[in-house]
């Protein structure tokens, strides 16, 4: 199942994607939940099988703007240096421990909205990745076979990089919190139809060039791995995400290096989910 957060004659909804057809969920639940979010809070995610598809709760997918999938999220966990490829090209060792940082949900667009490159540089870079929904709280978990039961689904990151800010300290902070440098969507695909998030392939198409291609079996740390981890550290709630890194080929690496322009396209798609699209405009 896909779930999908859009907005239809300037009013917010959410609900479920059948083909190019949405259930608009928040009308047939009534208004008692008034995002995904709230219906992963109250763990009733369920509730969307049953919705009767009919004229009244139909929509065009073409009809809506989409939204991000999760419009609030509590927490937002970014993975850096998680495949292999991506490690090597940078010349760097392969972590004893998930490298963790965090973005701010005002750095994200949804698919479909322009991404800014900031006036203050000219190496913005693409990072295609996975990402994952926290669907029940997590916790201290202790097993693997655990882990993966507090996912709600999965769905396309774009870590929008600038890569000098990035690179001004020890910490990443300042390169990935950038206004509207990252995207996150098209929509959630269930883990009940993906599973544990393993053998999707991800490429990341800019102006339809494929810059990266590769598998997430090749991931160094998880999903359930990540879940381990963080859970020890923080309490992990419905609505958080976690961005499972990028694979090898971002642009800075190239030669000669490769950033992202206004006017570019850049498309992140994995199988089974979906293709997360972006134009790039200058930030005024």
């Amino acid at each position: 199942m896909k779930l999908v957060s859009y907005s239809h004659e300037g009013k917010y909804s959410f609900g479920g994607l059948l083909d190019d057809k949405i259930v608009d969920a928040k009308a047939a639940c009534e208004g008692r939940y008034s995002s995904l979010q709230d219906l992963l809070l109250a763990d009733d995610l369920d509730r969307l099988k049953y919705f009767d598809a009919d004229a009244e709760t139909l929509l065009d997918l073409g009809d809506v703007k989409l939204e991000k999938p999760i419009a609030n999220p509590g927490k937002i966990i970014c993975v850096g240096l998680n495949y292999s490829s991506h490690i090597e090209e940078t010349g760097m060792k392969k972590p004893e421990y998930p490298t963790l940082f965090t973005r701010y949900n005002d750095s994200l667009v949804a698919s479909g909205e322009e991404l800014r490159r900031p006036k203050v540089s000219e190496k913005y870079d693409f990072e295609g990745e996975m990402a994952f929904v926290i669907g029940r709280r997590a916790f201290q978990v202790e097993t693997r076979e655990e882990a993966i039961t507090h996912v709600a689904g999965y769905t396309c990151f774009n870590d929008g990089s600038v890569r000098d800010f990035q690179r001004h300290a020890s910490q990443f902070t300042p390169g990935k919190n950038f206004f509207h440098s990252g995207a996150v969507g098209p929509w959630i695909v269930t883990a009940e139809a993906l599973g544990d998030g393993s053998n999707l392939m991800l490429e990341t198409r800019l102006n339809g060039e494929v810059m990266q291609h590769a598998s997430s079996d090749e991931l160094v740390f998880d999903v359930a791995d990540l879940i381990l981890y963080i859970s020890q550290v923080m309490p992990l709630e419905p609505g958080d995400i976690i961005s499972t890194g990028t694979t090898g080929g971002v642009g800075y690496v190239r030669d000669p290096r490769v950033f992202m322009q206004p006017g570019d396209e850049i498309e992140v798609e994995i199988s089974g989910i979906g293709v997360l699209r972006n134009r790039v405009a200058a930030a005024s």
